[in-house]
């Protein structure tokens, strides 16, 4: 049988047979190379994980060249904010959740230890981290601290509702912003009654709060002219400190139907009081027999 050659065929016989060689070597390649088991669950899962993180940190990058000032305080990362760095959802769910503790993260490693996010998109986010300014300050106080500094027990205590935004920075860990904060709490409770509500200054940590207490004590109570809380009209009351104005009219409502309140325990009937804030309004209300 005559057998016709490659070259004897006609242009587009030729460029058939050349189409149909191309096709059985990519489909051979495609044979070797790819896997066609199914994939288990956990792997997919952690590939879609992954290439998640991948596209965000690409958008972040191109975030981050649209605007070259890019800083933020991580203790305000909302649910967006979270999703565009990068962050899953569990991620953001426990920075959430520390923060309504009333706590705060002050490095990057406190972030990535609240947070557990990676190493790898820790690099990349930390850098546009802003703290406040106080933080920053005690950070460096902490370098420089001698243990000696601190003052021992028998060392004269100052009181603290006259103590100076100086006499107040000497302590380690209070700077400039942190002392003035103080200040201005003490001069909106009118002058602290305790000690203790120290506690309550925004960002004054409790060791902090300790460190206070071994150099100040109060020594000259503040002149606090009680009301009584049966004749107090609402906008007065709502001005007290440790009140508001939605405090304030559930108590002029408990006093409308009681007719005179007799104990400051009667206030435990309304939602938002407890023996705390009891204890503290009596710095500004009394009873009249």
């Amino acid at each position: 049988m005559y057998k016709r050659g490659f070259f004897s065929l006609q242009p587009d016989q030729r460029k058939g047979v050349f189409v149909l060689l191309v096709l059985i070597v990519v489909v051979q390649c495609i044979y070797f190379w790819v896997d066609f088991q199914k994939m288990p669950q956990s792997e997919i899962t952690e590939f879609v994980t992954l290439k998640k993180q991948l596209d965000s940190l690409k958008n972040l990058e191109q975030e981050v060249k649209k605007d070259s000032v890019f800083a933020f305080n991580p203790n305000f990362i909302t649910d967006y904010r979270g999703y565009v760095l990068g962050l899953t959802t569990e991620e953001i769910d426990r920075l959430h959740t520390f923060r309504k503790q009333g706590k705060f993260v002050h490095s990057a490693s406190e972030f990535q230890q609240v947070t557990q996010v990676s190493d790898s998109l820790l690099a990349v986010i930390s850098p546009y981290f802003k703290f406040p300014e106080w933080v920053k300050n005690t950070q460096k106080q902490k370098k420089s601290f001698d243990k000696t500094s601190v003052p021992t027990s028998k060392a004269p205590k100052k009181d603290l509702n006259t103590a100076t935004e100086e006499d107040l920075m000497k302590v380690y860990g209070i700077g400039k912003v942190l002392s003035q904060r103080i200040l201005k709490y003490k001069q909106r409770i009118q002058g602290f009654s305790e000690i203790s509500q120290l506690k309550e200054v925004y960002g004054l940590e409790e060791e902090v709060v300790e460190r206070i207490m071994l150099q100040f004590e109060i020594q000259t109570p503040p002149s606090i002219q009680k009301q009584d809380i049966n004749t107090i009209g609402l906008y007065e009351l709502a001005k007290i400190p440790y009140m508001d104005f939605d405090l304030a009219k559930k108590l002029i409502g408990l006093r409308s139907e009681v007719g005179n309140i007799r104990h400051f325990n009667d206030l435990l009937q309304i939602e938002g009081f407890d023996e705390v804030k009891i204890k503290r309004i009596q710095l500004y209300l009394q009873i009249h027999d």
